[in-house]
């Protein structure tokens, strides 16, 4: 995680969409930290990345912290679920911005360059750091960091 920047700073109340369709904010997860990534199927460092992603909501995952992996692709929208399902990517919720809306809010305020972008934003809905490509967020480090952010019980 050496790449991984730090460097609190408030957001924007990002929108994307749920599992079910429905608008979604940041401020929806009030109180949980959210490590929030931008990936799409074209990203070959995207899916690289999302089995560790997945690792992470299956053992932090809960109501103090959630993967949001937010897909970016915005043609052949069935290919990202097809896609999860074949790659066995169960634990993460599908969370979807066909628009990119996302990405540029992001890119305007200088916190992403490319996919995969990461944000972990605290439980006040607070920048923590960012990390700007592949990860294995699944590793030592990784955990350490997300336990290093988690609120307190």
């Amino acid at each position: 995680m050496a790449a991984f920047q730090t460097g609190v700073r408030p957001l924007p109340d990002l929108g994307f969409h749920s599992p079910d369709g429905a608008p979604l904010t940041l401020a929806s997860f009030e109180g949980r930290t959210v490590l929030l990534n931008l990936w799409a199927t074209w990203c070959e460092p995207c899916k690289r990345e999302m089995p560790a992603l997945d690792t992470l909501q299956g053992e932090f995952g809960g109501p103090l912290f959630e993967v949001a992996a937010v897909n970016m692709d915005t043609r052949n929208l069935d290919r990202p679920k097809a896609w999860l399902a074949e790659a066995k990517i169960g634990r993460l919720a599908y969370y979807t911005d066909h628009k990119t809306t996302i990405f540029k809010e992001l890119r305007s305020l200088g916190e992403a360059e490319g996919l995969p972008t990461t944000v972990l934003v605290g439980p006040d809905g607070c920048k923590i750091g960012k990390l700007s490509g592949w990860a294995e967020w699944a590793s030592d480090e990784g955990r350490a960091l997300i336990r290093a952010a988690l609120p307190e019980k």
